[in-house]
């Protein structure tokens, strides 16, 4: 995905009732405006200016061409002056894509020694964009309200983070989630409904056997191979058993090709993420544990032992990242570490860990894997980098899908681990282990998550808002007592909703 093919509309609201000159300054300031935002260079979206709108056929003309225009991911209102909100009700019910209402006016200050009744007429965002709030309201439909001036650098910032989710929601409306093998036997929190998936969060969730992708191993040439191997040696420092010529060399080249194959079937089958499991490999040589690190940094999503939900979160977590520094990735809640306030949880998993979180150059290792029944796999080695971030899942509640997000502070990890094979963070979640854990497992997480240095609350709250999904959040205010009764309340808002469905 790239974010110079999108845009964001900017529609302006007003009325006739102040004449044709107010409608001429509306449309000029509306232009300034769009014009300094597009130049501030905060916003990773173009934005758009569709024009003022004075009636309820221009307002249902400009939704209906939003809702049409594969560029457009999301619209954003403002009310110049005072816009009857009785007249965006048609174009409300049709709309479809992510919405943004900001809460502005075109000048900063007011001009004391100058305003006068025909200033007052003009700009009146505080009036209007609170009946335009009302009738968004009462039609029950999701937005974000963006309040301060235009010019502000933390209103652009707000407005930024909006763009991103809105491209990450366009990206998941046809988004296909490759699965090879089924979710690992007997596990529940990884699995789920993909038809409401589909409906509620817009992927795809499609099974392949794995013999498909074997057939396209078998395509792939030795040059291919000396070609992909000749990356590896440029991108990574080299265990000695993995060089030409050492033992597992050949298990190196094993992989090379299971990447090569895997990274032409998901783009033959216009796939932006998969899935594996241990437990179907059949006509592999290894788990492709490197050619799933790969992909993640290519921006595939992934989810281990079949969990597509994971997959799907991963992608969307990498589309709105998109040219921020920290990284993301596929991780695991693996084993603990007891030690009073600064307990902490060891992040990892079999192999596949996404280099984006590298602390340093990874270390291409082939080692022995104890389950999958194969060859010993080659993977990278390495410790995430220090800092704070965000660790996410869906699960379905049966009745909806819930996101849980988690704050955690991941650390540096100063003492070596010689045998340990894999790649891993060491992370505190917020507040501490002992809440963030006991909350965590009260909302039903999963032991894999989506992990963003680079994505904070705000983005995932946008994301849960505009796909109308349940979110819940432990942070550093985090208290048990009250996530229970958060967790109550929610269940009986989705009891009653549901009830109340027609």
């Amino acid at each position: 995905m790239n974010f110079n093919d999108l845009e964001v509309w900017f529609v302006t609201g007003a009325q006739l009732l102040y004449g044709g000159d107010a409608v001429i300054q509306v449309d000029a300031h509306s232009n300034e405006m769009v014009k300094g935002l597009n130049e501030s260079g905060t916003l990773p979206v173009k934005v758009v200016y569709k024009g003022t709108v004075n009636s309820s056929p221009e307002v249902a003309d400009t939704f209906r061409a939003a809702n049409n225009d594969s560029k457009c991911i999301g619209v954003i209102t403002w009310m110049h002056t005072f816009s009857p909100a009785k007249m965006w009700i048609h174009g409300l019910m049709d709309y479809k894509k992510p919405l943004l209402h900001l809460h502005t006016q075109f000048n900063k200050e007011i001009p004391f020694d100058k305003i006068d009744m025909d200033f007052m007429n003009l700009n009146q965002s505080a009036h209007g964009d609170r009946e335009f709030g009302h009738i968004v309201s009462r039609m029950r439909k999701n937005r974000k309200v963006v309040v301060g001036h235009w010019s502000d650098e933390k209103v652009q910032g707000k407005i930024a983070v909006w763009m991103r989710v809105a491209a990450a929601w366009a990206d998941a409306q046809d988004m296909r989630i490759i699965r090879f093998g089924d979710n690992m036997n007997n596990v529940a929190v990884t699995d789920g409904d993909k038809v409401e998936a589909e409906i509620r969060l817009g992927y795809h969730v499609d099974y392949y056997p794995i013999g498909d992708l074997v057939a396209y191993q078998d395509q792939v040439t030795e040059a291919d191979i000396d070609e992909l191997v000749a990356v590896y040696e440029e991108e990574y420092e080299w265990a000695d058993n993995c060089k030409k010529g050492a033992k597992d060399h050949g298990q190196v080249r094993e992989a090379a090709r299971e990447e090569i194959a895997l990274r032409r079937f998901l783009k033959d089958k216009k796939a932006k993420g998969f899935t594996t499991n241990f437990d179907a490999l059949h006509g592999l040589d290894q788990l492709p544990g490197l050619a799933s690190q790969r992909l993640m940094a290519e921006g595939y999503g992934f989810g281990a032992e079949g969990d597509w939900k994971t997959a799907a979160l991963y992608r969307s977590f990498w589309v709105m990242g998109q040219g921020l520094p920290g990284g993301c990735s596929f991780l695991e809640d693996y084993t603990y570490h007891f030690d009073g306030e600064k307990s902490a949880i060891l992040q990892a998993h079999m192999l596949e860990i996404c280099p984006l979180i590298a602390a340093q150059k990874p270390r291409l290792e082939v080692h022995p894997l104890g389950i999958g029944g194969k060859a010993d796999p080659a993977r990278l080695v390495f410790t995430s980098h220090a800092g704070a971030g965000v660790a996410a899942t869906i699960v379905d509640m049966g009745n909806r899908f819930r996101m849980i997000v988690n704050n955690v502070d991941v650390l540096d990890q100063d003492i070596p681990m010689p045998n340990l094979p894999v790649a891993s963070a060491l992370w505190i979640p917020q507040p501490n282990l002992e809440i963030g854990a006991a909350a965590w497992i009260l909302a039903g997480g999963t032991h894999h998550t989506a992990f963003s240095y680079d994505l904070t609350n705000e983005y995932l709250e946008d994301y849960a808002d505009i796909a109308g999904i349940e979110l819940v959040t432990i942070y550093k205010n985090t208290t048990i007592s009250e996530f229970k009764k958060e967790l109550r309340y929610n269940d009986l808002y989705y009891m009653l909703n549901h009830s109340l469905q027609p």
